[in-house]
């Protein structure tokens, strides 16, 4: 059957060949990227949960201590409520980060403010639920380090040629 090819099919063949598999190749890392995102997503989606699932908890304890903080402590509450209502996706990120930062900085307050409070400083159980705090807060920063870089393989693959191609077609857009 080679036989009856000439030689200029058999290249042409060949470099058709070459080229469906280069533009297949970026076509899967395109899709691969974009699911490294929706993976970072929700390892970030997860911590904050474990976050919204602590502040009760430790809201619970400083309430029966800190009487003149309420006004924080409602606020915490509420922020809270909102964010673990939201799922987390690409509609949602802005919304979900910018309630994230509030509740990060009003739970700031807030462990300033125990500071001020020698017995609930001392309150064994309140010491063990900020040291939960604390590590929950490094577990959610290195789930943005993923998310991040997730985000910035993907975004440089949807602004640069030829994967971008690939990525408008699909619909993929760049993520925040």
């Amino acid at each position: 059957m080679f036989e009856m090819l000439s030689l200029g099919t058999i290249i042409v063949l060949v470099v058709a060949i070459i080229v469906i598999g280069v533009l297949y190749n970026i076509y899967v890392k395109v899709i691969q990227k974009k699911n490294k995102v929706k993976e970072a997503m929700g390892g970030v989606d997860v911590q904050l949960k474990k976050r919204y699932d602590l502040i009760p908890n430790i809201l619970t304890i400083a309430n029966k201590f800190m009487e003149h903080e309420r006004g924080l402590i409602e606020d915490i509450t509420k922020l809270r409520t909102q964010a673990a209502s939201i799922r987390f996706d690409a509609n949602t990120i802005s919304e979900k980060m910018n309630l994230d930062n509030q509740i990060a900085n009003k739970m700031g307050q807030l462990m300033v403010n125990v500071e001020n409070y020698p017995q609930l400083k001392s309150d064994q159980t309140m010491v063990q639920a900020m040291q939960t705090y604390s590590e929950v807060e490094e577990h959610i920063a290195a789930a943005r380090r993923f998310y991040n870089s997730a985000v910035n393989d993907l975004n440089n693959a949807v602004e640069i040629f030829p994967s971008s191609m690939f990525a408008g077609m699909l619909g993929i857009t760049a993520y925040p």
